[in-house]
């Protein structure tokens, strides 16, 4: 399976994402669950949450060099919308 790359990203809410994949669709992607990992957990903050960027080439979402999503993981779990 091919998986989109991601073309767009927001930050919906202090937890959520909503994502545009190269393919049109959005997803709304909730980071809750990544959350209870220790490498996950500034996204707690909602100033550092706010600065996601996506990975050139669209392979990701990133907040530094030690935090990011990949597409399959938004693509996989993410909710249409």
């Amino acid at each position: 399976m091919i998986v989109p790359k991601i073309k767009d990203v927001m930050p919906a809410d202090q937890r959520t994402l909503i994502v545009t994949f190269d393919n049109g669709k959005r997803k709304r992607y909730d980071v809750k669950k990544l959350l209870i990992k220790e490498m996950y957990s500034p996204l707690k903050d909602k100033g550092f949450f706010k600065n996601v960027k996506i990975e050139p080439g669209g392979y990701a979402v990133y907040w530094n060099d030690m935090i990011d999503i990949s597409e399959y993981e938004l693509w996989q779990n993410g909710i249409d919308i």
